[in-house]
C-alpha cells in the first residue's frame, strides 16, 4: 500500500515538472598527509604511503576539518611521495608521506534544499 503511495506521489512530480536539484558548493583544498609514528624499510614506507586506504582517510579527514557538512568529492592529484630517514639512527629505515595531495570537496549550498523560514 505505502509503495503504490509513493509511486503516485513520484509520478505526480514528474508529471508536474517540478524539480528538485540540489547545487552544492565546491571546493580544491591542498595539504599533506602524515608520516607514520613507525619506521619502515624504504619500499615498504613508500607503499604504506600510497595505500587507497591512507589515501582516502586523509581526504575525509581534509574535508571534514573545514566544517560541518563537507565531503570528498574527488580526489585531484595525490601529491609527490617524499621519504625521509629515522630519528632512531637505523639509516636503511624511512618515514614516508605525501606532500600537495589536492582534494575536491563539497557542501550542499545553504537554501537550495528544504523550505527557508517565512518562505512558501
Amino acid at each position: 500500500m505505502k509503495l503504490q503511495q509513493m509511486g503516485c506521489v513520484f509520478a505526480l512530480l514528474l508529471a508536474s515538472g517540478a524539480t528538485m536539484a540540489t547545487e552544492y558548493v565546491y571546493r580544491d583544498l591542498m595539504a599533506n598527509t602524515l608520516s607514520p609514528a613507525n619506521c619502515a624499510a624504504e619500499v615498504e614506507a613508500k607503499v604504506n604511503a600510497e595505500k587507497p586506504y591512507t589515501i582516502d582517510k586523509y581526504s575525509k579527514r581534509f574535508c571534514q576539518i573545514q566544517g560541518y557538512g563537507w565531503h570528498v568529492e574527488a580526489v585531484k592529484d595525490n601529491g609527490k611521495l617524499v621519504c625521509s630517514d629515522c630519528q632512531t639512527g637505523a639509516s636503511d629505515k624511512k618515514q614516508c608521506h605525501l606532500e600537495d595531495m589536492v582534494v575536491t570537496c563539497k557542501r550542499i549550498k545553504p537554501g537550495s534544499v528544504g523550505m527557508l523560514p517565512g518562505k512558501s
